[in-house]
Formats: structure tokens, C-alpha cells, sequence
């Protein structure tokens, strides 16, 4: 949970504090996240067995861009907690385009996340970003998609090095297009590294070790930490200002959540 509040953290002081542009950002997260990961299935003999697909490094390529451009506008726990919500919102709108119900305390806890997302998006004097808030729901609901075609993928370290390396080239075509706007310095590459290879490489073998250990319901219950986690970081490091605003839709959203993961746990 730390390595995905980092990702948040890591984007938001490179874009508010270096000159790095965003799709440079993403092209050397992927880029090193890529690197690590490629390293690592190379040092278990697996180099010739990179798993994945081009779909799901789609989704990996527009989760990763459409945070990096969203981080342009939103504060570092704003962002997290728009992620989170799109995340979660579909993830359930999934399960119920297959057929799952919502019933009784999990249908209230939804219907209260998703008040309180709506509620944060309200216009409003501490109301975010509306493009940054668009940019970041559609990355949520990319790592969705990323993270459900990833259920049954086999080995999750060679699956996800294969997706990296296929993301690779349309974050490159990304930042060709986006090339008269090109913009990097030392800080912020370094930032975009630690991102990608550490935060996200690393970050995400490590969370899949324990997803052994966790199941699912308790796997989604542990990811509510995450904004609470990147929260922290931007008041420490960034000093960004947690507003009344933030605190009462994120207790909305993260709560209705929980009621729907924690009921959802005693109805099976």
C-alpha cells in the first residue's frame, strides 16, 4: 500500500516541483518499470517467457498516462481518492454486468460512495480540477480493466514485465506526439524512475506476494489505506492543505466502500 501512495506522491512532486512534462513522466515510469521487471524475469531464467498481452498493456499505457496528466491539476490526495473510487465503482460495475446483486448494507454503501465521489465533484470553491477529476477516472477504471484481465494470468511477475514492455512503445508514441511541449530535468526523471521502478515494478511483485496470503475481500479492504496513506504524504511533503471538503467525501467514499467489501465477505 505504501508503493501504490508513492506512485501518487512520486507524480505529484515531479509535476509541481520539476519541469518534467507528463508524458515524459509516463514514458520513463514505463520505461523503467519495464527495465526492473524485464531484469528480474532475466535473473529467474524466464527471459524468453514474458507473459502478457497487448490488450491489457493498453489499459496499463492509459492508466499510466491519464495519471500522469491528471496529477497536472489535482493534489496528491485528491487524486488518490478519485483512483480509488473509479477503481472500486468498476470493479462492482463489473460483478454486476455479470449478474452479482447489491442488497441491503452493500447496496447503501454504494449508493453512499458514490454520493460522496458525486459530491466531491460538485462545483464548489475546493471543488478539484474537473479536467484532472475526468483524466483520473478514466485511469481508474484503466486499472481496472488492467487488473481484472490480470485474474488467472499465470505468473504474475512475467505477466506484468510483458505488459511493461508492450506499454513501452505507445508511451513513446505518446511523447513523440506530444513532442513541441517536451520538457525534463534531472529531478523529475528521477522522480519518473522511482516511480516506475520501484514503486510500480517492485511495488506491484511485492502486493502480488501477498495476495497470497489475502483474500479478496480482505485484499480490497487493505486498499483503503492507500488514499489515507497518500494523504499523509502530501501534507508531509508537499504541505497540501486536507480540506473539510476531502475529509467528509473521502469518509463517504471509503466507508460506502467498506460496507460494500465488508457485507459483501458475510453474504458469502
Amino acid at each position: 500500500m505504501i508503493a501504490f501512495a508513492a506512485n501518487s506522491l512520486l507524480c505529484r512532486m515531479a509535476l509541481k516541483y520539476t519541469t518534467i512534462d507528463p508524458a515524459s513522466f509516463t514514458t520513463v515510469r514505463i520505461l523503467s518499470g519495464a527495465l526492473v521487471l524485464w531484469l528480474i524475469v532475466t535473473l529467474r531464467g524466464g527471459n524468453r517467457h514474458l507473459g502478457g498481452n497487448w490488450l491489457s498493456a493498453m489499459a496499463l499505457f492509459v492508466y499510466a498516462a491519464a495519471f500522469s496528466f491528471a496529477y497536472v491539476s489535482l493534489s496528491t490526495a485528491t487524486g488518490a481518492l478519485i483512483l480509488f473510487g473509479a477503481v472500486q465503482a468498476s470493479m462492482i460495475g463489473y460483478g454486476l454486468f455479470r449478474g452479482e446483486r447489491l442488497r441491503g448494507m452493500r447496496r447503501a454503501g454504494f449508493l453512499i460512495a458514490a454520493c460522496g465521489l458525486l459530491a466531491l465533484l460538485l462545483p464548489g470553491a475546493s471543488r478539484p480540477s474537473l479536467g484532472g477529476s475526468l483524466l483520473m477516472l478514466a485511469s481508474g477504471a484503466a486499472w481496472a480493466v488492467y487488473s481484472l484481465r490480470a485474474k488467472g494470468a499465470g505468473d504474475p511477475t512475467a505477466t506484468t514485465a510483458g505488459n511493461f514492455v508492450r506499454a513501452l512503445p505507445l508511451a513513446l508514441g505518446l511523447s513523440m506526439f506530444m513532442l513541441p511541449s517536451l520538457s525534463v530535468d534531472l529531478a523529475g526523471l528521477a522522480y519518473a524512475a522511482l516511480s516506475g521502478g520501484t514503486a510500480s515494478g517492485l511495488g506491484y511483485i511485492i502486493w502480488y506476494m501477498a495476495l497470497r496470503g489475502l483474500s479478496a475481500i480482505e485484499a480490497s479492504t487493505v486498499q483503503l489505506f492507500v488514499p489515507v496513506l497518500a494523504a499523509g504524504g502530501g501534507t508531509l511533503f508537499l504541505s497540501e492543505p486536507v480540506t473539510l471538503r476531502l475529509l467528509l467525501t473521502g469518509a463517504a467514499i471509503l466507508g460506502g466502500v467498506a460496507m460494500v467489501v465488508i457485507h459483501g465477505k458475510n453474504a458469502d
